[in-house]
């Protein structure tokens, strides 16, 4: 059985949920990196007999717009997929619907749905260490639960929480800067999955496209990228009442 990630997963946490699912449907599995912006993901197209796991961090209760072309490319095909909306411990409002909508427009069939909690990617001291051992045992028999209904063969609509019209999407504001400490090494433009950030002068942001995924503040060698600290606090405290008690994963077959 061919199983296959496809993940947007800027500062690694969506990537682990999707990978703590994937390693207990499968040993060895794939890999489609929705962050590369130079990956033509026309050219990614699934058998009836795979399977996917499609797997988003929520951006204000939404799939990342620019997530949203990538997926579209892909020839789903009648493959089975699981579905997975990854959030900060806040809320994921509509990002399941809206991820099962576009899935399934591009062919694939969805039989299971996770909301997963991960760090947050701005205010991390937010569900910081999870996914955890937990939340990794929670996959591992929701895992099995999966492997049972494909051998079963029974896929019946699922019930997800969420609006259709989706919410509005709101403005992502926090641009990241380039502190002294920046040797435009260039990293941070390479990664960049919406090319943000100038390759000729990596201290250059473009705050249009800038989606604030935090992937350049994560992976800057010198740590010399940065949202300024006074937005921080604002963010976080913002944050502090809806993110403070833990919340569970919500597991849908």
């Amino acid at each position: 059985m061919r199983v296959v990630e496809i993940s947007f997963s800027p500062t690694g946490g969506t990537k682990k949920v999707a990978d703590g699912l994937c390693k207990h449907l499968n040993d060895s599995f794939e890999v489609v990196d929705l962050s590369d912006s130079a990956c033509d993901f026309a050219n990614v197209s699934f058998a009836s007999e795979d399977i996917a796991v499609i797997a988003v961090p929520s951006y204000g209760g939404r799939v990342p717009e620019a997530v949203i072309p990538r997926i579209s490319q892909i020839h789903g095909n009648g493959c089975k997929a699981i579905i997975i909306g990854v959030y900060g411990n806040r809320a994921y409002e509509d990002t399941l619907v809206e991820l099962y909508d576009l899935a399934q427009a591009g062919g694939f069939e969805i039989i299971a749905a996770v909301a997963a909690v991960a760090e947050h990617s701005i205010a991390r001291q937010y569900a910081a260490g999870r996914p955890d051992i937990a939340d990794q045992k929670e996959l591992s028999i929701f895992a099995e639960k999966i492997l049972d209904k494909l051998h079963a063969q029974t896929y019946d609509m699922l019930n997800l929480p969420g609006n259709r019209p989706y919410k509005k999407r709101g403005d992502g504001g926090l641009v990241p800067k380039a502190s002294k400490d920046c040797t435009q090494c260039g990293l941070c433009a390479e990664k960049c999955p919406v090319q943000a950030i100038d390759k000729n002068s990596p201290r250059i942001t473009d705050s249009q496209k800038c989606i604030s995924c935090m992937r350049c503040v994560q992976i800057c060698p010198q740590s010399a990228r940065k949202v300024n600290q006074a937005v921080m606090f604002a963010v976080s405290a913002a944050l502090k009442k809806e993110c403070s008690k833990q919340k569970e994963y919500e597991l849908y077959l």
